[in-house]
């Protein structure tokens, strides 16, 4: 089978894989409902490695603005300095996230949060039959999301799809309303296709940067990590505004600057981008509103937004898919990676 084969297939599955998302979640919402209001957590604990901490800070910021005190931590944080992380008199949620169920840093912090803090976990991954899934007192498991490819992509946007709905309950929301993602999943995947190969095919392009702010940080984050992964491409991802502090010293005309434009503060990170184009980048927006002078993946401006954060980003998994072929490398098969890291010592 030729490279990339495996990839291409997880991105475009995505919209069917949705679909089992919400089903997952809908089996097990009164069961979450009623376990939440047991464990009654001061605080919640979002963790992961890799692809999934970046999924565990999008999850924190989405709890925080549904009313819950959460935040995110590597899982090798959480593990090596638990008591720095936890403060004596807390009762603590934990949320682990994992595809696989078996990374080594995610498992022995779950394993050593339950023991030495005592408190209920809930887990989040796409093995059902994994460790972690096990030691949870609740799991949340997408088996269909599972992969072949090295580089998370639909297992990523499906654990994020339960993560909205998660939020999205507790805050009192109509999770209903997240029943269309799979089908504007489905249109953003064929109006934006060529869009994606244009610009991974442009050859003066060799600096991607993903801006994003609150929850659409930790996508901006995964985007990046996609390009770097995939094609071995220079990226970065930074806070919007945080990037006129220094990091836009970078930007030229062989600069990609992706901006994932949030409706709270859309004003001011257009203006963000407008400064990046002035400097001679090409600019890519992704956003619920019409933006001029700018290449943009537009978003309904129907939906709540709250359940938007996922939709970010299917297109930037085809640019950086793309990208990779463009430069000889094989997106299923990272240089110098493997599906799961399995630490003995740790």
């Amino acid at each position: 089978m030729p490279g990339g084969q495996h990839t291409w297939q997880e991105i475009m599955s995505q919209p069917a894989v949705w679909q089992d998302a919400l089903g997952a979640f809908r089996a097990l919402r009164e069961k979450f409902a009623a376990f939440w209001m047991e464990a009654a957590p001061d605080q919640v604990i979002v963790t992961g490695c890799g692809s999934t901490y970046y999924l565990a800070l999008t999850a924190a910021r989405l709890l925080r603005r549904s009313g819950v005190d959460a935040s995110a931590c590597p899982a090798s944080e959480l593990l090596l300095n638990t008591d720095a992380i936890c403060a004596p008199g807390r009762r603590y949620l934990l949320l682990t996230l994992s595809r696989s169920g078996t990374t080594s840093e995610t498992v022995r912090a779950q394993e050593r949060f339950k023991s030495r803090i005592g408190a209920s976990v809930i887990t989040l991954t796409c093995a059902s039959s994994s460790p972690l899934a096990g030691g949870a007192d609740l799991a949340f498991a997408i088996d269909a999301a599972q992969e072949k490819s090295v580089a998370q992509t639909r297992s990523f946007s499906s654990m994020a799809v339960i993560v909205q709905q998660m939020a999205a309950q507790l805050a009192g929301r109509r999770v209903t309303d997240s029943s269309q993602l799979p089908a504007v999943c489905t249109q953003l995947l064929e109006s934006h296709a060529g869009l994606a190969r244009a610009l991974a095919e442009n050859a003066a392009i060799e600096k991607f940067f993903f801006l994003g702010m609150d929850a659409l940080y930790g996508i901006a984050c995964e985007a990046m990590l996609k390009m770097k992964e995939m094609s071995l491409s220079y990226s970065e991802a930074y806070h919007t505004l945080e990037f006129r502090h220094g990091p836009m010293s970078m930007v030229g005309e062989d600069s990609l600057v992706i901006g994932l434009i949030s409706p709270e503060a859309a004003r001011h990170e257009i203006r963000v981008l407008n400064e990046m184009a002035d400097m001679g980048a090409t600019v890519l927006a992704i956003a619920q509103t019409r933006i001029e002078n700018h290449q943009t993946v537009r978003l309904p401006a129907d939906l709540p937004g709250w359940c938007t954060p996922v939709l970010y980003l299917p297109v930037l998994q085809l640019l950086a898919y793309h990208r990779a072929l463009v430069k000889g490398c094989d997106p299923d098969k990272p240089h110098n990676l493997s599906a799961v890291v399995s630490l003995d010592d740790i």
